[in-house]
C-alpha cells in the first residue's frame, strides 16, 4: 500500500478513553504502514495530555497537539486537520462511539474514487426522547433555511482525501462548522452508516449550551434566509397592524361599539414588541459574527506539540 492515512481525534477530559482508543486503532488499522494517530487535547482539565504524551512515547506514529485552551470541538478538529499529513485523513472522537472498525470501510471507499466519505448515525437506542426531537428539529430547520444539504445523523466521523484537506485549510472563518461547509466544498462525496456504541467512559461534553450554539452557528453560517424572514414577519405584523388600525378608526367613528380599555392595546404592544426583540437578535447574530470575524483572530493557539 503506497498511501499513508493519519486519523485525527480531539480530546477534551478523555484520560480514561485515550489508551483503550490507541489499542483498538493500532490493532484494526496496523494493515497500513504509514499511519499517523494526532490526538488533539482541547484544553483538558483532566489528564488526558499526560496520558496521550505517554502513549506518544510508546509509539512515534502517536501526535499530539495541545491548545493553550478549550477552543471547542470543531476548532480542535481543525487543528488536527491543519497539521495532518495523510494521504487520506479521518476524523472521528475519542470516546469509541465512532467505531475504529469501520475506517477500513472508509478507506475502500476512498480507494474507489470518493474524495469525502461522511458517516451517517443510526438511532442511538439510549438518547432521550427530547435529544432526538431536539435532534431532528435542529436537521429540518438548517435544511429548510440553508442551500446546501446537510443529511440528518451525519457525525464529524469522515474520511477526506488529502486535496480536500487542503481546500479545507485555506478555510479561516470563526464560528466554523464542519458538517455544513464539508458538503458545501462539494468534491465526490459517498455515506456509510453506522451504530454508535455507548461511551466507554465519561459523560458528553455537548450540554444543551452547546448544542443550541453549534445549532444557531449552523444555521446562520449558511443562510442568511432569517434575516428576509425576519423581513416577511415584520411586513405581516405590520399589514395586520394597519388592518387593525383602520378597523379601529371604524368603530370608533361609525359605531357605539368601543369601549375603553388597554387590553387590545397591551396585547398589541407586547405581541409587536416581542416580534421586532426577535429579528433585532436575529440581526444581532449576524453582526457579531461579522464583529468577530473583522478581528482575524487566528481559529486556535497551540500551546505544545511533539511534531
Amino acid at each position: 500500500m503506497n498511501f499513508s492515512v493519519s486519523v485525527v481525534i480531539p480530546c477534551f477530559n478523555e484520560k480514561d478513553n485515550i489508551e483503550i482508543l490507541y489499542r483498538h486503532l493500532s490493532m484494526i488499522l496496523e494493515i497500513y504502514p504509514e499511519l499517523e494517530l494526532i490526538f488533539v487535547d482541547d484544553g483538558s482539565t483532566d489528564a488526558t495530555l499526560e496520558t496521550i504524551r505517554s502513549v506518544a512515547e510508546k509509539d512515534p506514529g502517536v501526535r499530539y497537539i495541545s491548545l493553550s485552551r478549550n477552543f471547542g470541538h470543531q476548532y480542535a478538529l481543525k487543528a488536527g486537520l491543519d497539521h495532518a499529513g495523510g494521504d487520506c485523513v479521518i476524523s472521528m472522537d475519542a470516546d469509541m462511539q465512532h467505531p475504529p472498525e469501520l475506517i477500513p470501510v472508509m478507506i475502500e471507499k476512498w480507494r474507489e474514487g470518493y474524495e469525502v466519505v461522511n458517516t451517517i448515525r443510526g438511532d442511538q437506542k439510549s438518547l432521550s426522547v427530547s435529544k432526538k426531537f431536539s435532534s431532528g428539529l435542529f436537521y429540518f430547520i438548517i435544511n429548510r433555511l440553508s442551500s446546501v444539504e446537510i443529511k440528518p445523523g451525519i457525525a464529524d466521523f469522515r474520511l477526506l482525501d488529502r486535496k480536500v484537506v487542503d481546500a479545507l485549510k485555506q478555510f479561516s472563518e470563526n464560528h466554523i462548522f464542519l458538517r455544513g461547509l464539508i458538503p458545501w466544498m462539494g468534491f465526490r462525496q459517498t455515506s456509510v452508516h453506522f451504530e454508535p456504541a455507548e461511551r466507554h467512559k465519561g459523560t458528553t461534553k455537548y450540554t444543551f449550551t452547546r448544542m443550541l450554539r453549534l445549532a444557531l452557528d449552523g444555521i446562520t453560517s449558511f443562510s442568511s434566509r432569517p434575516l428576509y424572514l425576519s423581513i416577511a414577519l415584520g411586513s405581516i405584523i405590520a399589514g395586520i397592524a394597519f388592518l387593525y388600525g383602520i378597523y379601529a378608526v371604524y368603530v370608533h367613528l361609525f359605531t357605539d361599539d368601543a369601549l375603553p380599555g388597554w387590553t387590545s392595546i397591551t396585547a398589541s404592544v407586547l405581541f409587536i414588541g416581542g416580534i421586532q426583540l426577535i429579528m433585532l437578535g436575529i440581526i444581532g447574530i449576524y453582526l457579531g459574527k461579522l464583529f468577530i470575524e473583522n478581528k482575524k483572530r487566528p481559529n486556535y493557539i497551540i500551546r505544545a506539540k511533539n511534531f
